[in-house]
C-alpha cells in the first residue's frame, strides 16, 4: 500500500511540475502548442484521481480540473478550426479566430480556474500522507484496480449497444486509455490495446470536430463555404470511427463485430 501512495504522489508531483511550465508558456504566449498541453495534462490528472473518488477532499481537486477543463474547451476547439481554415486558404476567418486566441490564451494563465487548481494540487501530496497515516488508504492498489475494471466494463457495454452513442464512446474511450497510462500495472490490458484505444479516440475526435464544425457554421457566416466539405466529411469520418471501433472492439471481444 505504502508503494501505491507513493506512487500517486509522484504522479501528481509530475504533472503538477507540467502544468506550471504549460502555465509560464501560456502566460508569455510563446507557443501554440501550450493549451492543448494544459488540457492533456489537467485530463491526465484526472484520470490518476478518478479511482480515488469518495475519499475525503479528492471531490475539490476533480472540480477544480473540470472548472480548467471546461474554461478551455471552447478555446482549444477555436485553435482547431482557425488551424484547419488557414490550411483551407480561408486566412479572414483563420485571422479572426487566431487574434481572439492571442489575448484569450495568455488570460487562461491568470484565470480564477487554474489559480484554483494549483491551490489545491499543492496541498494534495501532504493531504495524502495525512490520510495514510490515519489509515484512509488502506487497500489502495485494490480500490484503484477495481475502479479500473469498472471502466473498462462499460466501455465494452457500450460498444456492445448496436445503438451506442459516440460523444459517449469517444469519453469512455479517453477514460479507459489515460487511466491505463496512469496505473499500467494495473490495468489488465492485452498487448496492444492502447494503440487500437488511440486509433479509435483519434478517429472519433475528427467526427467530434466535424460536427462542432457544422454546428459553428450555423452561427457564423465566414464558416459558410466550408459546410459542405464539412459535410462529406463527417461522413467519412463516421465510417473511420466504425472501422476503428470494429478492431477495438476484436480486441476486446474477439469478434469484429459490436454485437
Amino acid at each position: 500500500m505504502s508503494a501505491m501512495v507513493d506512487h500517486l504522489i509522484a504522479e501528481i508531483f509530475s504533472l503538477n511540475v507540467k502544468l506550471l511550465a504549460c502555465h509560464a508558456r501560456l502566460a508569455a504566449s510563446t507557443d501554440s502548442e501550450a493549451l492543448h498541453d494544459l488540457r492533456t495534462t489537467v485530463r491526465r490528472l484526472r484520470s490518476v484521481l478518478r479511482p480515488l473518488r469518495g475519499l475525503p477532499g479528492l471531490d475539490q481537486v476533480e472540480e477544480a480540473a473540470k472548472g480548467v477543463g471546461d474554461l478551455t474547451t471552447p478555446l482549444r476547439d477555436m485553435q482547431v478550426l482557425a488551424a484547419f481554415l488557414a490550411e483551407q486558404g480561408e486566412q479572414q476567418a483563420a485571422l479572426k479566430r487566431a487574434n481572439h486566441l492571442k489575448i484569450a490564451c495568455p488570460q487562461v494563465a491568470t484565470s480564477a480556474e487554474l489559480n484554483r487548481l494549483f491551490g489545491v494540487l499543492d496541498q494534495l501530496p501532504s493531504f495524502l500522507r495525512t490520510q495514510q497515516r490515519h489509515g484512509l488508504l488502506k487497500k489502495l492498489r485494490q480500490r484503484i484496480e477495481k475502479r479500473l475494471d469498472k471502466q473498462w466494463k462499460k466501455l465494452r457495454e457500450a460498444m456492445a449497444d448496436p445503438a451506442h452513442d459516440r460523444h459517449r464512446l469517444r469519453l469512455l474511450i479517453k477514460r479507459v486509455r489515460y487511466a491505463a497510462e496512469a496505473y499500467p500495472e494495473l490495468s489488465h490490458q492485452p498487448d496492444g490495446m492502447q494503440k487500437r484505444l488511440k486509433a479509435a479516440q483519434g478517429a472519433l475526435g475528427d467526427w467530434h470536430d466535424h460536427l462542432q464544425w457544422l454546428a459553428q457554421a450555423e452561427q457564423h457566416q465566414d464558416l459558410a463555404p466550408c459546410v459542405a466539405g464539412w459535410q462529406s466529411g463527417i461522413l467519412r469520418a463516421e465510417a473511420k470511427s466504425d472501422k476503428a471501433l470494429d478492431k477495438l472492439a476484436h480486441a476486446c471481444f474477439g469478434d469484429s463485430r459490436r454485437h
